[in-house]
């Protein structure tokens, strides 16, 4: 009973539909969360051109490899309803007209020329529905010299210089490993898209948001950038990446994101040393170390003078769970 009612309460989102025109990853991943909030989105797709309806490696082998068993597109594409449509004719082109009379939101992330070119602007769908808010999720935006190239998450990465960033000092860029704009560029398009809705609300005016992936990605360099205004400094990798530590051996002792330089920081294995076995541990003074060599009996080797100011702890830290576990 207690489930049937929170499944029956309203949420945010109740009574709000969204035309999705989006593909892939960064768009899909925008409507995926606004569909997670309640709204009604209805996809529109046309199936045997759809990338992300392939065959990838997320497809159980033991499955018969058709245009639903992409595991990626299933979960990019959880709570939403799909349309199959023509859109460059024009029976297809006069629905879509009429589902976007009838909804509030139009999301799409194609090159800035696409819906333009389908007569689908902001400016024809305005006259269509006046308060719609409308979320263009282009590589490089609809304005500026690069409005009409396409790209990708990592496309995007690397022009922002987050993949310049990535990697160890003196060795060649490493990326993130993962299409991160692709999956962060849709959260920035669901909160861009939650907030024209704010707007409209207390307004009565709808929006047009234009987005682009690239300089999404900007913000990320946050440090970088102030780094450079300020002390005219250019990127660079300052050192190892701290993991859960406070302090990286060999590098100066300055405060860094994650606030003072301290020790114990970190993540440390417990017994029986299975998977979930760990335990995090930070002491940011010298009275919180005391205080947990009480919790943990008052070890002889805890008591050894190298441990007892956080500069030493610092400079001891990298063999410090080996040493305890030998009681040294």
């Amino acid at each position: 009973m207690q489930e049937s009612d929170v499944m029956s309460r309203p949420q945010a989102l109740d009574n709000i539909r969204v035309v999705d025109f989006s593909w892939v990853r960064a768009g899909p991943w925008a409507t995926r969360w606004l569909g997670a909030l309640g709204a009604e989105v209805i996809k529109i797709e046309w199936p045997e051109n759809e990338r992300g309806r392939l065959p990838s490696t997320t497809t159980p082998q033991n499955l018969e490899v058709n245009l639903n068993t992409s595991g990626n597109f299933n979960d990019t594409n959880v709570n939403k309803k799909s349309l199959s449509l023509n859109v460059r004719s024009a029976r297809g082109l006069e629905i879509v007209k009429r589902l976007i009379a009838v909804s509030d939101i139009v999301i799409e992330n194609f090159s800035s020329r696409v819906l333009q070119k389908w007569g689908l602007g902001y400016q024809e769908q305005c006259k269509i529905k006046p308060d719609i808010v409308y979320v263009s999720m282009s590589g490089y935006g609809h304005t500026g010299r690069h409005h009409h190239y396409t790209t990708f998450g990592p496309v995007a990465q690397a022009a922002s210089g987050l993949t310049y960033l990535s990697g160890l000092p003196d060795e060649p860029p490493a990326g993130w490993g993962w299409s991160y704009m692709d999956d962060t560029g849709g959260m920035y398009g669901a909160m861009c898209a939650l907030t024209a809705l704010y707007h409209r609300h207390t307004t009565g005016q709808g929006q047009y948001i234009d987005l682009s992936q690239m300089v999404s990605s900007v913000p990320l360099n946050g440090p970088v950038l102030l780094d450079f205004t300020v002390n005219g400094r250019g990127s660079r990798r300052a050192g190892y990446p701290p993991g859960n530590r406070a302090h990286w051996p060999e590098t100066p002792l300055v405060n860094n994101y994650r606030g003072p330089t301290v020790a114990p920081h970190n993540a440390y294995r417990t017994h029986p040393g299975e998977y979930n076995d760990w335990c995090a541990i930070v002491c940011h003074s010298d009275e919180e170390w005391q205080r947990l060599m009480q919790v943990m009996g008052a070890p002889s080797w805890a008591a050894s003078p190298k441990f007892a100011t956080v500069v030493g702890r610092l400079r001891h830290q990298t063999n410090w769970t080996t040493r305890s576990k030998r009681g040294a």
